[in-house]
């Protein structure tokens, strides 16, 4: 049973969630937040397993809670789906390097809702390979974005390891990663794993991020490792 806290501040978006996750029997709802602060709190308080949340809200934003919640050493198995208007919205971004696992646009249909929810929990990132990887290299392009760091870097990475890591900026699973490349499933998940704890990302979200800043992965046009 996956439980799932719903954090938006329109009361008529909360309740068509709660109803549509109600539906589903993997799945229950074990709180609703009207705000960033509520959302922090009841992550707390109900253990959620993930927070559907949206990036607009007042006292608190979305990308801010999603920050406070992967910082928090005893919310470490929660994850966070973002919600957003527009695919193409730089606050995306900002969330996804906060700590989310991935996004949906609000007029996602309701079976693609439920699909994302248990991508999220299962601990795999939902990005949209086309408009997430354009986004992603634009934002990142700008000076003003700081590097991630983590324990590894660029130079640490097999030939391997940055074909992998290419794929993986393009959304492929590990299914699809083995497929490409000649690999068994087993083989491509201990590379994925392998280039996580290089670079010191939580998740296939955030090793998109460091992929980007680190230069090892590139927009189309970009180099062999683009999208």
């Amino acid at each position: 049973m996956i439980r799932v806290l719903l954090a938006d501040d329109q009361t008529l978006v909360r309740a068509a969630f709660a109803m549509l996750v109600g539906s589903d029997p993997d799945m229950e709802v074990v709180g609703q937040a009207a705000n960033g602060l509520e959302a922090v709190a009841l992550a707390r308080s109900e253990r959620a397993d993930l927070v559907v949340m949206d990036i607009r809200m007042p006292d608190l934003d979305g990308i801010e809670a999603t920050r406070r919640i992967a910082a928090d050493e005893d919310l470490a198995g929660v994850k966070v789906l973002v919600l957003t208007t527009y695919d193409t919205d730089d606050h995306v971004v900002d969330a996804l390097r906060a700590g989310a696992s991935g996004f949906l646009v609000k007029d996602t249909r309701p079976a693609d809702l439920l699909a994302a929810i248990k991508t999220v929990a299962a601990g795999e990132a939902l990005l949209s390979p086309g408009p997430t990887a354009r986004l992603i290299a634009r934002v990142l392009s700008a000076p003003s974005a700081p590097p991630l760091s983590g324990p590894g870097g660029p130079e640490s990475l097999t030939d391997r390891e940055r074909q992998v890591l290419g794929l993986v900026a393009r959304g492929l699973n590990n299914t699809e990663i083995a497929e490409t490349l000649g690999l068994s499933p087993l083989t491509a998940k201990t590379h994925v794993s392998r280039i996580m704890g290089r670079l010191g990302a939580r998740d296939r979200a955030q090793l998109v991020i460091i992929g980007y800043e680190s230069g090892l992965v590139v927009a189309a046009g970009g180099g062999t490792d683009g999208i």
